[in-house]
């Protein structure tokens, strides 16, 4: 299951990602440089991370930037990836006003063929290298996201990525779930608009052995 996500990309990439998807909000470029200044990684996302997500907002595609990867800790995890639409910690926020989607350009697995000494990380993107959205569900929470050292007590907006079986080419690497893709803009629109459970069940599948890469980052 994906715990580590990056979407660095070039502002070709980002002017593409905007156009295709019609997203509306700041830039990316914006947000790397917040990130620079503020002396947090951009290259990649990791649990409990601020990173872009879009949301569905008077029809309009939006651009949010204030949200947090990982649900309420269940034990000593953050609730970064979800699976089972009957989970009690996610099926209320399953509705079309909590439907968001995560942009990136690739994600990354353990492989699972590495020596146990030796833990390694292969990336997999779309095999046209172009960049995508994770489908995802996000919702308001009140509580600590800090550590013991620095806590950050207050209210904060979560989001979590919704996970599928893997198709052959993630198998080979990772046998757990792997991120449900969205690749069009059809694929994304469908996501943020469907009206019920039922419609998120149905976008529950891989992506296309064909559509997805292992890479070298």
């Amino acid at each position: 299951m994906c715990n580590i996500y990056t979407c660095k990309m070039t502002a070709a990439e980002m002017r593409a990602l905007y156009l295709h998807y019609k997203f509306i909000g700041t830039t990316w470029t914006a947000w790397e440089e917040r990130q620079c200044q503020q002396n947090e990684p951009v290259e990649n996302v990791y649990p409990n991370q601020r990173a872009p997500v879009v949301v569905l907002q008077d029809d309009e595609h939006i651009v949010r930037e204030d949200m947090l990867w990982g649900f309420p800790r269940y034990g000593r995890a953050y609730g970064t990836n979800f699976r089972k639409f009957k989970n009690p910690r996610y099926r209320p926020w399953l509705n079309r006003v909590h439907r968001c989607v995560v942009p990136a350009m690739a994600f990354a697995e353990p492989d699972r063929n590495a020596p146990t000494t030796a833990m390694m990380r292969r990336w997999f993107k779309r095999a046209d290298g172009l960049p995508f959205c994770f489908a995802g569900i996000w919702r308001p929470w009140t509580g600590d996201r800090g550590t013991k050292k620095a806590p950050d007590i207050g209210d904060h907006t979560l989001f979590s990525i919704l996970t599928t079986e893997p198709n052959s080419v993630r198998q080979r690497v990772h046998e757990q779930p792997m991120p449900v893709m969205l690749m069009t803009a059809e694929d994304v629109d469908r996501w943020l608009k469907g009206n019920s459970v039922e419609d998120a069940v149905a976008m529950q599948k891989p992506a296309l052995d064909s559509a997805l890469a292992v890479v070298q980052f």
